[in-house]
């Protein structure tokens, strides 16, 4: 397993000019998987956000200072992780984890403790994580809204009657695959098959088999991650089968696949296209700074850092006061307005109101084609 060591990141440079010397840092964690294109997203985004807080004089006078932790996507690594900014680093919250495994297994040792310290992820989507923790907050829907706005796309957007799943077979994958054939029956849809992909096979083709012998479906449902899609989409492709394909928000990134990839639906919470000033902002120094346009996962490292922002310059840079802060976002305060959307939270940490949108692939962009 490949290990990338903690790091410390200075992220405006001149600190002592832009935020006056000797004022103590505020450490703000970020913990993801840095070595994937999915978490360098979002530490680039991280990396922005830090920046520009800092050209602007940082929080309250007092310069931003990001302390990165590498989690592998791997729980039993996340908790090491977490266990060093507990002990060693001085943060004042954490964003992360991108994903839902870490993140509930670093959150014992986030909230275990007499000084907790309150954990923001811009997409662990699980429903399982609601209301885990009074320390633990998402900027995401779960699951289970994906899979609902799936199964309404394919009905009442492409007229499908005929459906198949297939899943990767962990909280992620599970989440999708239900939630979307419930919704799906709901609305007098046939659900044909749901399928496991086994990633010791490394193969779709028995299963794509048997339902070319049963006619096919109207829709190809992937609750997969990229990876997995884009195996069953070179299959689909090799032999021929042009079913529609929709897939969750784990799919983001596959648009880089150019053809392999081009008319795959995803669904989403956050699109580089999405309306307004705040955002154009946004990607347009994105942009600038890296040459790409962000993803759902940077987007929102970039809130969350900005959101952390809000809270600190407001009631000051205690952990406990910040979670207080963030718990009332949307009913004592107003919620929190950023790239990628309002920011509201409920009693369980949840954002009830964000919507869910479905893309499509185009020219090797996503682009928005149905927001409800």
């Amino acid at each position: 397993m490949k290990r990338f060591p903690r790091a410390v990141a200075v992220v405006a440079g001149l600190l002592a000019v832009s935020c006056g010397a000797g004022r103590d840092p505020i450490y703000i964690g970020v913990a993801g998987p840095f070595g994937e294109a999915r978490g360098a997203s979002m530490q680039l985004a991280a990396r922005l956000a830090a920046r520009q807080l800092n050209d602007r004089g940082g929080i309250a006078g007092r310069p931003v200072q990001l302390v990165f932790a590498d989690d592998s996507s791997v729980e039993t690594v996340a908790v090491r992780e977490a266990h060093a900014f507990v002990v060693r680093d001085r943060v004042v919250a954490v964003v992360g984890h991108l994903s839902s495994g870490p993140t509930r297994a670093a959150l014992g040792v986030y909230s275990a403790r007499s000084d907790p310290i309150p954990l923001i992820t811009p997409s662990a989507s699980s429903p399982d994580l609601s209301g885990l923790s009074p320390w633990l907050f998402r900027i995401c829907p779960s699951d289970l809204a994906h899979g609902i706005q799936l199964a309404r796309f394919a009905r009442q957007r492409l007229g499908a009657l005929r459906a198949a799943v297939i899943y990767t077979n962990d909280d992620y994958g599970r989440g999708v695959r239900r939630t979307f054939v419930s919704e799906f029956r709901n609305l007098g849809g046939t659900v044909l098959e749901q399928d496991p992909y086994l990633v010791t096979h490394g193969s779709a083709e028995p299963f794509l088999s048997r339902l070319r012998r049963a006619g096919g479906p109207d829709v190809l449902v992937l609750a997969t991650q990229r990876v997995e899609a884009e195996t069953v989409l070179r299959e689909m492709r090799s032999t021929g089968l042009a079913w529609p394909v929709i897939g969750g928000d784990a799919l983001v990134g596959i648009e880089a696949d150019g053809a392999l990839a081009e008319g795959v639906r995803v669904s989403a919470t956050y699109l580089s296209d999405r309306a307004g000033d705040r955002n154009d902002a946004f990607v347009a120094a994105y942009a600038r700074a890296y040459g790409q346009r962000p993803d759902h996962r940077g987007a929102g490292a970039y809130d969350v850092i900005m959101m952390l922002a809000q809270a600190i310059e407001q009631v000051g840079a205690s952990r406990g006061a910040v979670r207080s802060y963030l718990a009332t976002l949307g009913r004592a305060r107003p919620a929190y307005e950023g790239v990628t959307g309002r920011i509201a939270f409920d009693t369980a940490g949840d954002v009830p109101g964000k919507p869910i949108l479905i893309s499509v692939v185009r020219n090797g962009r996503l682009v928005t084609e149905w927001q409800p």
